[in-house]
């Protein structure tokens, strides 16, 4: 009667360490997947800055282009009108 009791007892703890194992697997299972989420979610995140990055360093570019010509346009409209006003004048003078 004492064997089968401790048959018994020994069946249940090893089944109860072997479910065990098996939670403790799928936990182990869970965490990874978790890790794996987050570790592409930072690589999405990183992607994401380094394309805005990028993009907004173009549009400085583009805006510092569009400036220089502004400038230049405005210098020569500046020239021009300079040199109408001296012909102006010259012309008044004679």
């Amino acid at each position: 009667m004492k064997k089968t009791i401790l048959n018994i007892a020994l069946v249940l703890a090893l089944g109860t360490s072997l479910v065990a194992c098996k939670d403790t697997k799928k936990a182990e299972d869970a965490a990874q997947d978790a890790v794996e989420a987050v570790e592409e979610t930072t690589q999405d995140a990183a992607e994401a800055i380094k394309e805005t990055t990028e993009d907004t360093k173009e549009a400085i570019e583009e805006a510092v282009d569009t400036l220089e010509k502004a400038a230049e346009d405005a210098k020569e409209a500046t020239e021009n009108a300079v040199k109408d006003v001296k012909e102006a004048v010259e012309n008044a003078g004679e």
